[in-house]
């Protein structure tokens, strides 16, 4: 039986055509995508958000409240909302603690210089948001991001934002007591998330 070799394959190269922030805008304007969808531009891509499961959702619920009786009028809580990381990018991380301003962002969403906090609630989109999202915050310059780990119950905190990530990596103690950086007088002991 003759030996026959396989032909070696081509990938045509395509060019991919990335959304930019103002694009994407222009979409939910047209009513392309509306508040039902649930997709964030990333990277210039549209990607799926996974599905909120009950445990995700009563955790945000949790700390939603938490943070709310806790900040005051020391900052926004905001609640999956978008974060403008301009040019191409726009998530919308579970919480946010948001400099307070008088128009509560209703001229523009927020940007990285508004936040003091980011946090990502994770289960199933655990190494979605560790390898994807927590670098995308980093390139730019959020100062902080907490990434509640719920299957594991942990919390692993992202602070020192450079442009290859950040620089300082924690996992603190369930009975530790943490202060965001830059909102040091909120005080939350890691096992009050749980």
């Amino acid at each position: 039986m003759p030996v026959v070799e396989a032909e070696p394959t081509f990938e045509e190269a395509r060019p991919i055509f990335r959304l930019g922030v103002d694009a994407y805008h222009q979409m939910i304007r047209a009513g392309i995508f509306d508040e039902d969808d649930r997709v964030e531009l990333i990277e210039g891509e549209l990607r799926a958000m996974t599905p909120i499961n009950p445990g995700h959702a009563g955790k945000n619920k949790r700390l939603n409240r938490l943070l709310t009786l806790r900040v005051g009028d020391a900052a926004l809580v905001s609640v999956q909302d978008p974060l403008t990381l301009a040019p191409r990018s726009e998530p919308e991380p579970d919480l946010m603690l948001l400099r307070p301003r008088d128009d509560f962002y209703e001229g523009a969403n927020p940007t990285p210089a508004d936040t003091l906090l980011v946090i990502e609630i994770c289960d199933t989109s655990l190494p979605y948001d560790r390898e994807v999202k927590v670098p995308l915050y980093a390139a730019y310059g959020v100062p902080e991001v907490w990434l509640v780990d719920l299957k594991h119950r942990r919390l692993d905190l992202y602070r020192d934002p450079g442009p290859d990530g950040y620089r300082q990596v924690l996992r603190p103690d369930p009975s530790e007591v943490l202060a965001p950086l830059l909102l040091p007088s909120l005080h939350l002991r890691v096992d009050e998330i749980w």
